[in-house]
């Protein structure tokens, strides 16, 4: 290459740089001000990095010609910022290319695209909506991250308070540690310090009071100025109604809802699939798990399209806490044998479990779990038998446009990358990510490889779960196309 157009090659990207440090204020402002989450398509660019953000206009070759220009999705933010929008949902890129498609007055096609949230600014709820975290492990962590990240005019979820057991004399300090730093999810972003006299962690600016107890049922939010609380239950210790009531006893408590499987007749939702169920009358809700999450948006996705006679689900599992660092007494079938060593063939009741949120597919379903040396990032194998005849172009086309253009965009992504592995998915937040390369499909049968962030993305999909439970419904524009 001519050294004039390796010149030229910088120079563009430096100005590419530089418009994406002078939009990064804009989607700031946005968020904090009006509640506005922006988007390129599908992947977040609140609280992105400028490289974050070139990298995600980049990404949309995946489903256009080309890379989005910032010149153009600029000019387009320049203009929402100028609206009085409500909280929502916005696709920036989506919406660019959109109108580079049509063209005409951009103030004009805004306020068209948009017409359900221009003029309409305003907080969702009246109050903010406390938030309580009972356990504050991975994905109590987690979500604690997740929670503050949110604080703006668009989310009132406000996290007052996480419940622990005391496990030594500077519990508070470790506590606040190990939510600054995370071996797999990486620092903190923000600033965190404690209030050892108030037994206090403050986290870029939020309040959340660190409570003390053993019991469930024994805590007094109110004398916190706690009310009308949603607790998350991340223990998993109890997980049937009555176990889960003890949260309700206490003062200050409305309703709870447990990152785990529920049993009996507690509600499972996959948000994206069975949220509609939720009512204002629920009181305890289960987020199901996290592999149950990953696959039953696809499933849902392929029976809706080919219908699925019946099938086996095979999931790769990264290791838990569950599991022993080395060989030791556990009472589960070989769950005793080191994690970091052993690849260990365990059950799941993930593929039953979809029949609580699809029950079409009640008994069509086996699984088996490997768990596997990595600390995160798994991934499910389904192996289907269908009802109609599909090949693997058609089948991943298909899932393609899912995961761009459907109401189930935010839990299922698609990569066509020949040489993606588990660690680049570290952090992702859909609820499983469809691996097209290695789509198998002859005649009736198909088999997909769904990859998921079993901590991050379950945890935003828990985040979702909560959002409704608390009234905050934002609308995703621009509206999802019909599949």
């Amino acid at each position: 290459m001519h050294p004039e157009d390796q010149d030229s090659l910088l120079k563009n990207w430096l100005e590419q740089q530089e418009l994406a440090e002078r939009m990064l204020p804009i989607i700031g402002k946005l968020y904090r001000d009006r509640g506005v989450v922006l988007r390129c398509y599908g992947r977040p660019i609140n609280n992105a990095s400028t490289i974050d953000l070139l990298k995600a206009h980049r990404f949309v070759k995946q489903y256009e010609k080309k890379a989005l220009s910032i010149k153009d999705s600029y000019t387009v933010l320049e203009a929402l910022a100028n609206l009085d929008l409500a909280p929502a949902r916005v696709d920036l890129g989506k919406l660019t290319n959109a109108y580079l498609k049509q063209g005409g007055d951009l103030d004009a096609f805004l306020r068209r695209e948009l017409g359900d949230i221009v003029g309409h600014g305003g907080p969702l709820l009246k109050e903010p909506q406390d938030v309580v975290l009972y356990g504050f492990g991975r994905i109590g962590r987690l979500l604690a991250r997740l929670l503050i990240e949110r604080t703006g005019a668009g989310n009132k979820m406000r996290l007052r308070a996480i419940v622990v057991r005391k496990g030594s004399e500077d519990d508070l300090q470790k506590r606040a540690s190990l939510l600054r730093r995370d071996s797999v999810h990486g620092p903190f972003n923000g600033s965190i310090y404690v209030l050892p006299e108030e037994s206090a962690i403050v986290a870029n600016g939020n309040y959340i009071k660190v409570i003390y107890s053993n019991d469930p049922a024994s805590v007094d939010y109110t004398q916190y100025g706690i009310k009308n609380a949603l607790v998350v239950d991340n223990t998993g210790k109890w997980r049937d109604e009555e176990g889960l009531s003890q949260h309700l006893r206490c003062p200050g408590v409305s309703r709870v809802l447990l990152t785990a499987p529920g049993k009996g007749d507690i509600k499972n939702i996959v948000f994206g699939v069975n949220d509609g169920e939720l009512t204002p009358d629920d009181r305890i809700v289960s987020a199901a798990s996290c592999t149950t999450n990953a696959i039953t948006p696809v499933l849902k996705a392929i029976n809706d399209r080919y219908g699925i006679a019946c099938g086996h689900v095979e999931t790769v599992h990264s290791y838990t806490n569950d599991q022993n660092l080395i060989d030791n007494f556990h009472k589960g079938a070989r769950r005793g044998r080191s994690a970091p060593l052993n690849m260990v063939l365990t059950e799941t009741g993930a593929a039953k479990a979809v029949a609580k949120a699809l029950p079409e597919l009640k008994g069509k379903l086996t699984g088996n779990a490997i768990r596997v040396p990595t600390p995160n990032v798994s991934l499910a194998v389904l192996n289907l038998n269908l009802n109609k005849e599909v090949g693997a172009e058609e089948l991943n086309a298909y899932l393609r446009e899912i995961a761009m253009f459907s109401d189930l965009q935010e839990q299922i992504d698609f990569t066509a990358s020949t040489e993606l592995v588990s660690t680049d998915l570290v952090g992702s937040r859909h609820a499983g990510v469809v691996d097209s390369a290695s789509t198998i499909a002859n005649g009736n049968s198909c088999v997909l490889y769904v990859w998921y962030d079993n901590e991050m993305g379950y945890s935003c999909q828990v985040v979702r779960i909560m959002q409704a439970m608390s009234g905050i419904h934002l609308p995703t524009l621009p509206a999802a196309e019909a599949v």
